[in-house]
């Protein structure tokens, strides 16, 4: 099949630093070229990857150092790029935000697949989908359809990532264990938490975590003054080849949400590590976390540390082992061929091009 692939522009594929939806686009179009299709990628100039590149601003937007730019003239001009290569190809799948390229499109929908990577409550988007009801969506969790249950829902994918980019780590007796939180350091991430149960537990917690200008008081204001140094440490944002060693010495991973998260890309990468995760009863959570397998879904500070002595128990092997089952990218890549030659009415095994 000849699909191509619309990133958002704020991260390159794969990201440097922080950037979950451009991370997934990268291992998604990175399968889906093993499996022999024709992939194009419409992304930002500083991509790596094995499809072919269509490159529709020379940098990232996020690690662009002019001090001014235009997120959504850089969106339209790539929209404008990708309509007019439009009959190249038999899918165009975006992972863009809010619809942007609806308008654009709305003479094909049938070819077009939409996969959005983030909440789906805003009281804009449902008003705007009525008027695009053709179009066909991609959820990446059951939970996060609930903002837009009347969509035109094709499947639910979960996320997947590449067996061999992490090796787990079956032993953690490598200096005192650590709780380690991985992700944004927001409000909605609440590391907060996460430092309250390292606390209460005795155990040392490591956050890596972006800080993004519209975090800075917050982090400033609540969570700077809990870092000591010593029991509650901040690493600062990684990079992808340091996710490994940060995940897989830890004894475990903290996810303490409050907000209806669609997926959870940072449960999976320590999965993929072999380290088991405490994450709270919001949004994707319980269709991710195998209860008492991989991790605990809590619904408290009180049931997160309480569940710290059993998480310590959890046999890593197994947790990388449905993390293989579930969660891996050739898995991912396969639903969605699925999903494409559905959408084209093509055989289900959909023959590569």
């Amino acid at each position: 099949m000849r699909i191509a692939h619309v990133a958002p522009l704020h991260e390159s594929v794969p990201p440097l630093l922080y950037g979950g939806t451009e991370r997934i686009v990268s291992y998604l179009t990175e399968g889906l070229v093993e499996l022999g299709h024709d992939v194009t990628l419409f992304a930002s100039g500083d991509t790596t990857t094995s499809a072919k590149l269509v490159a529709c601003r020379e940098r990232a937007l996020r690690l662009d150092p002019r001090p001014l730019k235009s997120e959504t003239a850089a969106h339209l001009t790539m929209l404008a790029e990708v309509r007019k290569r439009s009959q190249d190809f038999d899918i165009i799948h975006f992972h863009l935000s809010h619809f942007l390229h609806f308008s654009f499109f709305e003479h094909m929908p049938e070819r077009t697949i939409t996969t959005p990577h983030g909440r789906l409550d805003y009281v804009d988007l449902a008003p705007a989908y009525e008027h695009f009801p053709r179009f066909p969506m991609i959820s990446i969790s059951r939970s996060q359809r609930a903002g837009l249950a009347n969509a035109n829902w094709l499947a639910t994918i979960h996320h997947g990532l590449p067996t061999g980019i992490y090796e787990p780590a079956f032993e953690t007796n490598q200096g005192e264990p650590y709780l380690a939180f991985l992700g944004r350091m927001s409000r909605d991430k609440r590391p907060d938490r996460a430092i309250e149960i390292a606390l209460r537990s005795g155990l040392k917690l490591k956050l890596a975590a972006k800080i993004g200008d519209d975090d800075r008081a917050y982090f400033h204001e609540v969570v700077e003054p809990l870092i000591d140094g010593d029991r509650i440490d901040y690493v600062g944002e990684i990079v992808e080849d340091e996710k490994a060693e940060f995940l897989g010495k830890a004894a475990g991973l903290v996810f303490p949400i409050d907000w209806p998260e669609p997926f959870g890309l940072a449960v999976i990468e320590a999965m993929a590590c072999g380290t088991p995760v405490i994450v709270w009863n919001c949004g994707a959570m319980p269709e991710i976390v195998d209860q008492g397998v991989t991790g605990f879904i809590v619904d408290s500070i009180e049931d997160a540390v309480a569940s710290v002595p059993a998480l310590l128990r959890l046999d890593r092997r197994k947790v990388r082992t449905v993390f293989e089952n579930r969660f891996s990218a050739g898995r991912m890549a396969r639903d969605y061929v699925a999903a494409y030659a559905h959408l084209a009415g093509a055989p289900a095994e959909a023959r590569a091009s």
